[in-house]
C-alpha cells in the first residue's frame, strides 16, 4: 500500500458547511442519503472491514464536528466509525458532539446506506466516498479486484490535498458583485410530520425512454424532469383554485424550483467538500397557465442566462463575502445558532418552492456491475420545503427520488401520472406509507 500521508488535524468548514452546521436540528437534519441495492444480503462484518480500510484513504472524513467560540470546525478523530443496522427513520440528525462522525454507514437486508451531513460535503463528495467503499466491500467479501476504476478513487493512492480544499475560497473574486435577491416563492400548504420522521418515495423509470422524451422536447433530461415537476405543482395549485371556485384564470403563485449546479464543471477543482451553487428558475402564475413547452422554454432561457462563468462568479462571491463579514465573524457561536436558522428560512428557503437535483449517470466497474441493483439518492429533510427531488441513473434505469417531511402525496401522484400518460412505465418504491394508489392510478 502506498504511503498516503493522511492529514491529521483540524479543518475549517467551507461556507456551505458553516451554514448547514449552524441550522441543523431534529427537523432540519441537513443529512442526505445514498442507498445502494445489492443482489444479496449485506454481510455486516465484510462491510465493517471495508469501512476500516477505506477510512485511511479519506482522513478529511475521519473527523468530528467541534465547537469553537465563533464557528464550528472539524477535528481529527481517533475513534473508529462502526456500521449499524438500520433501525430509525432515514436522514436522522447527526448529533454534533465529540466522537460522532459526520456520516453513518447503515445496512438492512440487501441495502447499504450512506447518510452524510451536508456540512462535510455535497453529493459529489458523498459518491466519491461511497463507491470505493462498495468496491472494497466486494474485495473483502468475495475477493473481487476491479481492473478499471474509471473516476473512482483508488484507496491505495496518495491523498491529494486538493481533495479537501475550500474551493469557494480558492476561486473567490472580491470585486464581483452578488446576484440579485430572489422573490418569495409559493410553498406547499401541507402539514408537517412529527420531528425526526421522513418519508422516501422513488419512481424507477427507463433511462432510454426518458431521453427520447427530453430530446423530443429539445432539452436536457434535468430540464425535462424539472419542467414536468413545475407542471405538476401548477396543476395542483389550479386544483386548489378550482375547489375555491376562483373566477379568475390567474393566481398569485410564483413557483420556483431550486436547481443545484456542480461548480466542478466550471472550475478545475478536485475538492470532495461542498462546491455548488443553487439557481431558481421560476414561473409566475399571475401571467396565466403555462403549457409544458412554455415551461421548458422558460427553464432553458433562465439556465442559458445564468449558467455561465461570469454569473457563477457572482454566487461564489456572495457566499464567501457573507462568511467573511467582520460583523458576522465576531458574533459568538451560540448567538449564530439562534439567528442562522431564521436568516436561512427568510432569505434561503423562502425563495423556492422545492428542488430538483441530478447527480447524473453513476458508473461502476464491470466486475461488480451485475451485483448492484441500483442507486437511490435522497435530499436532506426541510421544514420550509417539505418536498424535494434527487435523481440519478444506474445502468438502464433512472431513479427519481422524493424526500418528504409531509404525509401528503398529491404532488408526486400528479407527477408520476404525467410520466405514465407519456407512455413511460414507472415502478414505485417507498417507506412507511402505502403508495399503492399512486402506483396503480392510471395504469
Amino acid at each position: 500500500m502506498a504511503d498516503r500521508q493522511p492529514r491529521k488535524g483540524w479543518y475549517k468548514l467551507d461556507n456551505a458547511g458553516t451554514l448547514y452546521s449552524s441550522i441543523a436540528s431534529s427537523r432540519v437534519s441537513t443529512v442526505f442519503r445514498m442507498t445502494l441495492g445489492l443482489t444479496e444480503e449485506v454481510d455486516p462484518e465484510a462491510l465493517q472491514k471495508a469501512l476500516d480500510n477505506v477510512m485511511v484513504r479519506f482522513p478529511y472524513f475521519n473527523v468530528t464536528l467541534r465547537r469553537g467560540f465563533f464557528w464550528y470546525y472539524y477535528d481529527h478523530s481517533e475513534n473508529r466509525p462502526l456500521v449499524e443496522k438500520e433501525s430509525h427513520y432515514p436522514c436522522k440528525t447527526i448529533r454534533q458532539r465529540k466522537g460522532v462522525f459526520p456520516f453513518r454507514i447503515l445496512y438492512y437486508g440487501r441495502y447499504i446506506h450512506l447518510e452524510m451531513s451536508h456540512s462535510i460535503c455535497d453529493g459529489y463528495g458523498g459518491l466519491a466516498f461511497l463507491k470505493p467503499l462498495v468496491l472494497e466491500y466486494f474485495k473483502v467479501k468475495d475477493g473481487i479486484v476491479c481492473k478499471e476504476l474509471g473516476d473512482i478513487i483508488d484507496i491505495n493512492s496518495p491523498v491529494d490535498p486538493e481533495e479537501y480544499e475550500d474551493a469557494f475560497k480558492k476561486y473567490y473574486e472580491k470585486r464581483v458583485p452578488p446576484p440579485e435577491k430572489g422573490e418569495k416563492a409559493y410553498h406547499f400548504p401541507f402539514g408537517l410530520l412529527d420531528k425526526g420522521q421522513y418519508l422516501l418515495l422513488t419512481g424507477i423509470v427507463p433511462v432510454k425512454e426518458m431521453l427520447v422524451q427530453s430530446r423530443a422536447h429539445k432539452c436536457t433530461l434535468t430540464q425535462f424532469i424539472t419542467a414536468l415537476y413545475f407542471e405538476s405543482i401548477q396543476e395542483y395549485i389550479l386544483g386548489l383554485e378550482k375547489k375555491k371556485r376562483a373566477r379568475s384564470g390567474h393566481t398569485k403563485a410564483n413557483i420556483a424550483i431550486n436547481v443545484p449546479v456542480d461548480l466542478r464543471a466550471f472550475f478545475p477543482s478536485k475538492t470532495l467538500r461542498n462546491f455548488f451553487i443553487s439557481l431558481n428558475p421560476a414561473i409566475d402564475m399571475q401571467l396565466g397557465v403555462y403549457s409544458l413547452e412554455e415551461i421548458i422554454d422558460q427553464i432553458k432561457g433562465y439556465m442559458g442566462l445564468y449558467i455561465n462563468q461570469k454569473n457563477i462568479n457572482r454566487y461564489v462571491s456572495r457566499n464567501v463575502r457573507n462568511e467573511e463579514l467582520m460583523v458576522l465573524r465576531m458574533i459568538p457561536l451560540w448567538v449564530k445558532r439562534v439567528i442562522m436558522p431564521i436568516v436561512y428560512k427568510r432569505y434561503g428557503e423562502r425563495s423556492y418552492t422545492s428542488s430538483v437535483s441530478n447527480l447524473g449517470s453513476i458508473w461502476m466497474p464491470e466486475e461488480v456491475r451485475d451485483r448492484i441493483t441500483g442507486f437511490e439518492i435522497f435530499p436532506p429533510p426541510s421544514a420550509g420545503n417539505k418536498l424535494k427531488i434527487v435523481m440519478a441513473s444506474y445502468g438502464d434505469k433512472l431513479y427519481i427520488s422524493f424526500g418528504k417531511t409531509t404525509g401528503e402525496k398529491d404532488i408526486e401522484r400528479i407527477f408520476f401520472r404525467k410520466l405514465r400518460r407519456l407512455g413511460i412505465p414507472v415502478r414505485i418504491e417507498g417507506n412507511q406509507i402505502n403508495y399503492y394508489e399512486v402506483e396503480k392510478e392510471d395504469a
